[in-house]
């Protein structure tokens, strides 16, 4: 890798990593100049100057005056004459290496990690320093399928292609699909599985705790070269304008809706709100309404409407109608004395 290219790293990971290395770099050579360090870190004359502008602002909590990590300028040497007591060993309270063991044990767990071994060597020397100030051994499990996540992680590792029993929420059936597995991931706290469906022909996100069954096949995973894995940042449903728009009239005890569900428009209003969202397929927002209170009502589309007064009239007419037994036999319906 050339200096150009390395200096041309931009990202917040590098950016912090040479942060980080830069004042122990700087505390080790007091009066150096920019130049100098410049060429030893690898970095153009700008992006030190910029890198120490970043670090006058760096320092411990409160931010002020003694907290800030500070340096003097000699024409074009630096010396750093306060360093936050970035130079003295890390020392961890037990809540905070505690804190640190639940993060780290949930980043191992977290399916689709990379480099698990190193946070499995992270976790043991953090472990033994702190020794018995943690208290009982700590264990953290995800809410996922682990067997599964498992089951489907060694599938992507192998490369082969699997046929899956899934349950689709949207039509509310259970179809056998062929996918060739792409990758693992949890988004919410959920575990799902990206592949390339070869019934949809088309990328899919696939919850791991919906796949009622996995066989692995013979034959590889044939991943398409122009298939793109989706864009998961801001969660798995990503609602787009040609889905349908359904409007809903709700009270106080419904306004849950908005805050768990993406909504396009909600309108407050002194009792019923109206809240606008999209949604895969009418059929399953029929569905989700009718399993909400009495204090919704369907605004629009009038598709919709006309869908779940239906359902609704023939839920009530078979509580309403007697079961047979009852119809045969008059003394069914004779009151007791």
């Amino acid at each position: 890798m050339t200096r150009s290219t390395r200096s041309g790293s931009r990202t917040s990971a590098d950016r912090l990593a040479r942060l980080l290395n830069l004042v122990p770099f700087l505390l080790a050579r007091p009066g150096i100049e920019i130049a100098e360090a410049a060429g030893d870190l690898g970095v153009t004359e700008r992006q030190l100057r910029e890198d120490l502008e970043l670090l006058w602002v760096c320092g411990l909590p409160g931010y002020g005056p003694g907290d800030l990590i500070d340096m003097a300028f000699d024409g074009d040497r630096v010396t750093i004459t306060y360093d936050a007591g970035i130079d003295r060993p890390l020392r961890l309270t037990p809540d905070e290496a505690l804190a640190l063991v639940v993060a780290l044990r949930m980043l191992a767990e977290t399916p689709g990690v990379a480099n698990r071994e190193a946070v499995e060597r992270a976790l043991v020397k953090i472990e033994s320093a702190a020794g018995d100030r943690l208290g009982a051994p700590v264990a953290v499990r995800l809410p996922a399928d682990n067997r599964r996540v498992a089951e489907l992680r060694a599938a992507v590792e192998s490369g082969r292609a699997l046929r899956i029993t899934y349950y689709s929420v949207a039509r509310d059936e259970t179809i056998e699909r062929v996918v060739d597995p792409l990758r693992i991931l949890v988004v919410g706290g959920r575990a799902y599985m990206e592949a390339w469906c070869r019934r949809a022909e088309g990328m899919r996100v696939f919850r791991v705790d919906r796949i009622d069954a996995v066989t692995r096949l013979a034959e590889p995973a044939r991943v398409p070269s122009q298939a793109v894995p989706h864009d998961l940042t801001g969660g798995v449903f990503r609602p787009t304008a040609d889905l349908p728009l359904v409007t809903l009239r709700i009270g106080r005890s419904e306004r849950w809706i908005t805050e768990y569900y993406p909504c396009e428009r909600v309108e407050p209003g002194d009792g019923e709100w109206l809240v606008s969202l999209r949604v895969t397929d009418l059929g399953w927002a029929r569905r989700f309404v009718l399993g909400l209170g009495p204090e919704v009502t369907v605004v629009a589309p009038a598709e919709l409407a006309t869908q779940v007064h239906a359902a609704a009239t023939a839920a009530l007419e078979a509580y309403a109608m007697p079961p047979p037994s009852a119809a045969a036999d008059p003394a069914a319906s004779t009151s007791s004395r």
